[in-house]
């Protein structure tokens, strides 16, 4: 992906109360149709960034960032699973913040993190929580759904916040940071699925409703529109999709 800091713009915005959504626009004629990589950051006594954006985007993410805390305060660098937008920017976060440390799957650490990172990670059991001060988040595992046998998810307990990672990606360039509709949210993100459909494992349907079963009132999504509404309701219709699809792949 080739970028110019004068044609990609990154914006911060408050999408819940201490709770940021860090949003690069990338425009049609650099990405077909537009896309949006999204990084957020939960404000706490131990700060957290989900995402870490691409290499390429980290000056850009870190000067938004810049305007809400000190970037060196960071305590925790989390990410879904293993990719360029996921963790492509993990290495320049920890030598941003010399506090922090990689947050992940017990199976990123090992088969990924323990080496690619510049510091050890934080390693955590599907169902383990970790108290950032006012919030405790908890670590869902949920292999290759979408993709990647690492991949995983945090559950903000005390907001009820699902960092949902690429559940629900919606394509285009010029969207909101948060929307209640969820039909805004489910139509493009299903008809992008159908493009980039999830890893075909049988057990799909029973990690998407393991995550509806935590009743999220925010989604917030790394591609598109994050979603404050009915979390649990949407993520059934997912799960009923994903199960519905199972017999012809």
């Amino acid at each position: 992906m080739s970028t110019s800091a004068t044609r990609i713009g990154t914006d911060i915005d408050e999408i819940a109360p201490g709770l940021f959504r860090i949003s690069t626009a990338v425009p049609p004629d650099v990405m077909p149709g537009g896309f949006t990589f999204n990084q957020f950051l939960l404000l706490d006594r131990e700060p957290l960034l989900f995402h870490t954006g691409p290499r390429r985007l980290f000056p850009g993410i870190l000067a938004s960032l810049g305007q809400v805390m000190d970037p060196t305060r960071l305590r925790w660098i989390a990410f879904s699973h293993v990719e360029a937008d996921e963790s492509g920017a993990l290495n320049d976060w920890l030598a941003v913040a010399p506090q922090a440390q990689p947050l992940c799957s017990q199976v990123a650490a090992m088969v990924s993190i323990d080496d690619l990172a510049d510091r050890p990670p934080r390693a955590l059991a599907d169902g383990e929580t970790l108290c950032l001060g006012r919030r405790t988040v908890r670590w869902v595992d949920a292999p290759h759904v979408p993709h990647n046998m690492e991949c995983g998810y945090l559950f903000d307990e005390t907001d009820r916040v699902l960092l949902c990672g690429d559940l629900f990606s919606q394509p285009g360039n010029d969207v909101a940071p948060i929307t209640d509709s969820p039909a805004s949210i489910w139509a493009p993100s299903e008809a992008m699925r159908q493009v980039f459909p999830f890893a075909p494992v049988c057990n799909a349907g029973d990690i998407v409703n393991r995550l509806a079963d935590l009743e999220p009132r925010l989604l917030a999504c790394m591609h598109g529109s994050s979603f404050r509404g009915d979390g649990g309701a949407l993520l059934r219709q997912l799960r009923d999709a994903l199960v519905a699809d199972i017999p012809s792949r």
